[in-house]
Parts: structure tokens; sequence; C-alpha cells
């Protein structure tokens, strides 16, 4: 058996075309959803990026206890569990925070061989001493790495056509790996790229599909920001995503094509995902991270093909999140469970939408703690005024280690019941993503998608509680937690 998994950053469900939208332009996207099951209720789990891959590598929550960061010692990954079982795991990515220090290297080397595609988003790569030509920002500087804007336009410069980008490039790697290894078997490829996630860079073939009239200042990298931009500067930058968007789609068209060509279907597992969404002016607001994680960034696109049930063209309604992807990896290859792993395979769900979960938890660290049994969605806030910690043994923050003020107060943890007997440190931490002014929400997403008229209902809230009490003692929550939620 073979499986590739195709994960983009930042993919907007709401505008892909088999989830409704019906004016972008993504052909390969549509010609997924014929060739895979296409699940309507996957939810993110632990926020943003690397928590994401963390769980993408554990298939357990991490955000109820720390906050960016590697993969710790006491963690089981599931590429290094392929590899130890035989099974050849390959990342090929041009996803920059695998290589910084908040990532602290760990997560690449638990893949059999890796491949790193440089200059996304401002990637520290080609050196230009004194550099030329650099627009002038249009967004706060504190939106930002102080050197990514002047970095990721020198990076620009080197990609004067499509086949010259990052992500062009990541595919096209993946079919030389597709065409190199393709008689083989019992091999994993994990292709990731960073788009469409900000900024919005792609050629004039594909800004041309969505023609408008603007005059405004050059904009496609938005900040995490309530949206104060004019009208016509947002639709700007939401066609700008969507030019990005069509480019992903191009790149998919690509594995699709080879899967036709070599007729993979028959023995290789495909499941297209991504870690979140990325607000475009919904509820007024810009990208991520600051805001509530309403279902625009948390209810995302997620296809899946099984050659053992050939299923296709058909939809799921069934809750699954990223923790999901791990096990069904593991199941496929035969590759026994960890214990601490609270994904589920989704053999039969795939299969005949056999539910794996009743309720999920998403969130980020030190921000609202949600769950959603895929009626409703609760939002609970915290107490900012509370005691928060984060747990590691790999201190690092996005971008940079802790500092040597955050580490002097630090002590040592008992270890909880998924550190495999380690103690931890336990450090003085603070909301992830500057997120502030929480409110406690709830909303009926099945009567209220957009969720724009929040419930006021104690019984369901009670009974949402409830779940989310009963999901947090399963990952262990931290004690302090459930003080700082007041449940």
């Amino acid at each position: 058996m073979k499986a590739i998994m195709v994960m983009f950053d930042s993919l907007n469900k709401h505008m892909l075309p088999s989830y409704g939208c019906d004016w972008t332009h993504a052909p390969n996207f549509a010609r997924l959803a014929e060739k895979t099951v296409q699940f309507n209720k996957s939810y993110i789990g632990s926020m943003p990026c690397m928590p994401a891959r963390r769980e993408l590598h554990t298939g357990r929550y991490n955000f109820l206890h720390r906050s960016w960061g590697p993969i710790e010692p006491f963690d089981d990954s599931m590429p290094q569990l392929l590899a130890e079982n035989g099974v050849y795991s390959h990342l090929i990515t041009d996803h920059q925070h695998y290589f910084e220090d908040g990532s602290g290297g760990t997560y690449h080397n638990r893949y059999s061989s890796w491949e790193f595609v440089r200059g996304q988003e401002g990637d520290f790569w080609k050196a230009h001493v004194e550099p030329e030509n650099i627009p002038e920002k249009t967004v706060a500087e504190d939106n930002h790495h102080p050197r990514t804007w002047p970095q990721d336009w020198i990076n620009r410069s080197y990609m004067d056509t499509p086949e010259k980008q990052s992500q062009h490039q990541v595919f096209s790697l993946g079919l030389e790996f597709l065409e190199t290894n393709k008689d083989a078997d019992n091999w994993f490829l994990q292709l990731e790229t960073f788009d469409p996630h900000e900024p919005f860079f792609s050629h004039q073939s594909y800004k041309d599909l969505y023609p408008h009239d603007y005059t405004g200042p050059h904009f496609d990298w938005p900040p995490y920001a309530k949206i104060s931009e004019p009208p016509e500067q947002v639709e700007h930058g939401r066609l700008e995503y969507a030019a990005l968007l069509s480019f992903c789609d191009a790149q998919l068209g690509r594995i699709l094509d080879k899967m036709d060509e070599e007729n993979m279907w028959e023995n290789t597992m495909l499941i297209v995902c991504t870690d979140h969404g990325y607000l475009l002016g919904e509820h007024d607001w810009w990208a991520k991270n600051k805001m509530p994680w309403y279902d625009y960034l948390a209810n995302t696109p997620f296809f899946a093909w099984d050659p053992r049930c050939g299923k296709k063209g058909e939809t799921r309604e069934s809750l699954v999140q990223l923790i999901d992807v791990p096990a069904t990896l593991l199941e496929l290859f035969n590759i026994p469970l960890p214990k601490d792993m609270q994904g589920k395979p989704l053999k039969d769900t795939i299969a005949n939408d056999t539910p794996v979960h009743d309720t999920v938890l998403f969130g980020a660290f030190g921000a609202y703690v949600n769950c959603t049994d895929g009626k409703y969605v609760y939002m609970r806030a915290p107490d900012e005024n509370t005691e928060l910690y984060e747990y590691t043994l790999m201190p690092t923050h996005l971008r940079s280690l802790f500092s040597v003020e955050e580490l002097q107060n630090t002590v040592m943890a008992p270890a909880f019941d998924f550190t495999k007997g380690c103690p931890v440190m336990k450090i003085a931490g603070g909301i992830w993503g500057g997120a502030k002014k929480f409110e406690t929400l709830l909303f009926d997403v099945q009567e209220d998608p957009g969720q724009e008229s929040p419930l006021s209902d104690s019984s369901i809230e009670d009974s949402m509680i409830e779940k989310m009490k009963s999901l947090m003692e399963q990952t262990n929550a931290p004690k302090e937690l459930y003080k700082r939620l007041n449940i």
C-alpha cells in the first residue's frame, strides 16, 4: 500500500467549488471531490501552524499545554513510526516554519528523507545587503517580523515565472518522487505547501482570472487585524487570495494527472487537507489568531480516497480532525496506534460515514477553548487574569527561543499521562497570537452557518461545558485551566 497527503496552508473551504463556491476558478478541486470522499465537518484542533503539525505527528491535542513548539522527546511521531515499521516516509515542503528556532528542527527529521524549497513568506533566503526596489509597506510594522517585508520582496525577485515559485517546485519534486518510486511499495509522501497562506503572491496569468478595477496601493499581505481598509482594497485582497488559490488548484491538478496516468488509484490512499482557514473580511477581520476561531477558520476542507473501499464522489457528515490523519495512516499500513493517540482511523468513516467523534476540541494556547458536536459550536472565554503555564521540555516560541527572563522562574512539573514519565518545565505563559477581549459565544452552525447570531441558552451551554470538560480530562489538561475557564 502507498499513501499521499497533499497539505495546503490557510485553504478556505468556503472558496472551493465542491463546497458551494461559484466564483473561484478551481476545476481541479472540483475534480478532486469527484475522485474522493469529501468531509463537511472537518475541524481544526491545535492552532496555528506548528501546533497543527504537531497534531499531524502525534494524533493528539497540544494547545491546552503549550503554544508554538517542536516535537517533544516524549511525543509519538507518525512518520517516524512508519519508518520504524518498514514504511518509507518522505516530506517535501516549502513551509519555512519547520526550519526556524520555534520548531527546533524536530519535525522534518522524523521522516525517512525530506526536501525543503526556499523562499516563502520572507524566508531568510537570498542575501541582498542593500536591497533595492522594495515597495512601501501597506500594513503595520508589528504585523510581521521586522525583516520579513524586505526579504519577501528579495525572494520574489528570484521567482519571475510561476515555474520558479516555491509551490510549483514542491509539486515538481513530488512528481519526481512518484516517478522514481511508482513501482515501489510501502511509502508515504507528504507534499506540503505554504500557499495560499499570505502573502498572496501569484503571477499575472492567475490574477487575470479575477479581473477588477483597482488603483489603490499594492496589497497582498493583510495584517492580523480588524478591517480598516476601504472596500475596494478589501475586495482586491480577497481576489489576490483567489488568484493564489487558483495557482494551488493548478498544482493539485498535476498530482491528479499523475495518479490518473499511473493508475495509482488502485493502491494509493490520497488525503488532501489544510491546517485552518483565513478570514478575508468575514466578521470584519483579516487572517486569524486575534479573533474567535469562527467556522470560516475552524471548519476546513478535507478529502480522502481509500482504495480499499473505492468510495468517491460522496460526502460525509461525521466529525473529523487532523488528529485522525496519523491514526488513519498507521492503520492503513497495519501499524498499532500508540496509546496516547486521541485520533481515530477513518477507514470506516470514509467507507460509510461511521462516526469516530461525538464532540471535538479546538483552539490556541491561552485563548478560547472551543468545542463542537457538529451542530453547536461553543467558545469558552478564559479569565485573562488567572494563571497560565506552558509545559515543555523544549522551550521555543515562533522564530525564537524562550528568553532568559522567561526561564528564570521555571519549575519542574510532574509528568502528564502522555509524557511517558518525564517531568516537564512549567513556565509562565501568555495568550498566543495576541487575542484580547474574550466573550463566551455559542452558535448553532446548522441554522446559522455564518455565526452571526450568538445563542443564549443555559441548558445547551451546560451540555457543551460537560462535553468540553470530558475531552479536557481525556487530554489530561492542566488543573489550572479549569479555573481559568471557570468550569
